[in-house]
């Protein structure tokens, strides 16, 4: 998956929670931040603080591998 916003980042962390069978709160609580946040970094806010989305990202199993635009297949 290209991430291009902040609303594909939230789409995919909705995606990956669902696939777990979890809900916003839980893993709002397993990645130490608070369920307001997690609702909005689902929705995409393009605010949200970097480091509290790179802590769900890994608490989902997720990491984000930069690559540059020419070395992408579009």
């Amino acid at each position: 998956m290209i991430i291009k916003t902040s609303k594909d980042v939230g789409r995919l962390i909705r995606q990956k929670r669902k696939s777990l069978e979890m809900t916003q709160v839980e893993l709002a609580g397993l990645s130490d931040v608070g369920s307001r946040f997690m609702v909005e970094l689902e929705q995409g806010k393009p605010t949200i603080e970097i480091g509290k989305a790179l802590q769900v990202l890994r608490m989902l199993g997720i990491y984000l591998l930069p690559q540059a635009k020419d070395e992408v297949d579009q």
